[in-house]
């Protein structure tokens, strides 16, 4: 599947992201609370090494949105979730589920690894936009979502980072 290219009606190209793309997925990342923020290396190298299993919208020269994920080396058959961003001028729009779906297809049809046969994400309890995100993937799939602790706040050290929840889909 190409990626789309941007018209009149659609301003969005869905593109996979480059390493020149690291400072301003840190940037975007940095304005959508709760999103942990991580350093801007891991941001540049999210974007060089997985970079085929990530997106990114851009709009006028702008990020809108973006999702980071990769394939975990011990579960080729996973595609997990590390963070959904959309900026704020495009909240409310469906770009998230959108930028979902169009990534999912893509890494399903890669011919160089295995099918992708589950999404995976970890999710605070309070992010209730990412809990309806993957719970309407699944519902619009016909597939199962199930959810259990995986990290408790503990895990996190002295910080106040709540638990996370693994959100499991599939198979698809």
């Amino acid at each position: 599947m190409s990626d789309p290219q941007p018209s009149e009606s659609d301003p969005l190209i869905l593109r996979h992201p480059q390493a020149s793309d690291g400072a301003a997925l840190h940037t975007l990342i940095a304005s959508c609370p709760p999103l942990d923020l991580n350093s801007l290396y891991a941001y540049l190298l999210q974007c060089y090494h997985h970079s085929p299993t990530c997106l990114v919208a851009e709009s006028k020269g702008e990020l809108a949105g973006a999702i980071t994920a990769y394939v975990p080396p011990a579960q080729p058959d996973v595609l997990f979730i590390w963070q959904v961003a959309v900026a704020s001028s495009w909240q409310g729009q469906g770009l998230a589920k959108r930028m979902l779906e169009h990534l999912f297809q893509q890494v399903s049809e890669r011919k160089d690894s295995p099918a992708i046969q589950f999404l995976e994400a970890t999710i605070s309890p309070d992010n209730l936009a990412s809990q309806k995100l993957f719970l309407g993937f699944a519902r619009r799939h016909g597939v199962e979502c199930t959810s259990s602790p995986l990290f408790s706040a503990s895990h996190f050290g002295g910080s106040s980072h709540e638990e996370e929840w693994l959100y499991r889909v599939g198979p698809c």
